[in-house]
């Protein structure tokens, strides 16, 4: 029998930093245009298209759909 956890039921991710090289090569899809880092949300930030890219494990989830629309 295995133990497994619903994603609602396991530990918060623990932060890790984003390697500047990254930011220098990584654009936003929707407009091609640049990304800021959110250290304290973890997500790739695009002002351009008032979107927030989520960072989970450590990798950068560059689809719109994913991503956290700002007010």
């Amino acid at each position: 029998m295995t133990n497994k956890t619903k994603p609602s039921e396991e530990a918060p991710e623990p932060k890790r930093e984003i390697d500047p090289r990254l930011l220098e090569i990584l654009i936003c899809p929707k407009t091609r245009g640049p990304l800021s880092y959110d250290r304290s949300k973890n997500e790739l930030v695009s002002k351009r298209a008032k979107l927030a890219y989520p960072i989970r494990r450590g990798v950068p989830i560059m689809l719109p759909d994913e991503a956290r629309k700002l007010g």
